[in-house]
């Protein structure tokens, strides 16, 4: 015999005339017709060359093959059942995932203290790991199962990737608390005229560089104030508190940190903090819930 040729559905109808007794109470429990549930033991007595069941007074009765191969597929039926139906009742209090973020190093120092105190909370068992990828590989890790999910400034245009914005966020300028604009009134917002009497500090990090800040400077003619570019936003906190230095930081990023002065800007830029995920995983129950988490730790829509 062939097992490539055995249709499996076939299986199912063996396992269920094995526990019943008969073609009727296997048709009920599989809610088929008595005349598909005798076909199918027609076709699976084809394919074996055996009767399978046999009549008696207690009800069909298996044949010596049909005791043999009827327990192992039974049990192997329940086994497949019970890893389907643990998927679809994902359990967070007794789940021992390992999530697989893609967060950028600012990402990692906004998000990742918030998600893992969550985590501990509602799925103490689970554990989680960053990996940066940089943003044009996204995709390609999405698809080969490297990460879950990725947050960020991403536009996705691959197919097979959902994206969905988390919130809008703005860029600002922060300094140190003592530090006043070299001309003009002290007011929330600085003017073109006081940037550009002021000594300048961005980070453009390689994995998720954003020119939108360098289109910012260019635009307002402000592009040869900058003295210092650095890769990691982290380096930019300390180097305004201890110089005369303003840097250009997202908003949320601003909030964060003690001991500095945060200033809006004219025409400060724009952007889109996505959640990211591949088309293999909408249904995963375990994936939708992280998806669900990240939705209510940092949706701002």
């Amino acid at each position: 015999m062939n097992f490539r040729q055995l249709d499996l559905n076939l299986l199912r109808v063996l396992a269920a005339i094995h526990r019943a007794g008969s073609v009727t109470g296997a048709a009920r429990a599989l809610s088929l017709s008595q005349s598909a549930t005798s076909n199918a033991l027609a076709r699976l007595r084809h394919f074996f060359g055996d009767d399978l069941f046999v009549r008696s007074p207690t009800g069909l009765q298996p044949t010596r093959l049909c005791a043999q191969v009827a327990p192992a597929v039974v049990a192997h039926l329940l086994s497949l059942e019970a890893v389907v139906t643990g998927v679809e009742d994902f359990d967070p209090q007794q789940s021992r995932s390992t999530w697989r973020l893609s967060l950028s190093d600012l990402g990692e120092m906004l998000f990742l203290p918030r998600l893992t105190a969550a985590l501990r909370q509602r799925a103490p068992h689970t554990r989680v790991t960053n990996i940066s990828v940089a943003g044009a590989a996204v995709a390609g890790a999405l698809e080969a199962r490297e990460i879950d999910c990725a947050v960020g400034i991403l536009e996705p245009r691959q197919r097979g990737i959902h994206a969905e914005r988390l919130f809008r966020e703005q860029y600002v300028a922060i300094t140190c608390k003592g530090w006043k604009p070299p001309s003009g009134r002290r007011g929330k917002t600085l003017t073109q005229a006081q940037l550009a009497g002021a000594s300048l500090a961005v980070a453009a990090p390689t994995a998720t560089f954003h020119s939108s800040v360098e289109d910012m400077l260019v635009g307002l003619k402000l592009a040869d104030r900058v003295v210092l570019r650095a890769r990691h936003f982290g380096a930019l906190p300390e180097l305004v508190t201890t110089s005369d230095l303003l840097a250009i930081v997202p908003a949320m990023y601003a909030a964060s940190l003690p001991n500095v002065q945060a200033w809006e800007l004219p025409f400060a830029p724009h952007y889109d903090v996505r959640l990211v995920w591949h088309a293999s995983t909408a249904r995963d129950p375990a994936q939708q819930w992280l998806r669900a988490l990240l939705r209510e730790l940092f949706g701002r829509e």
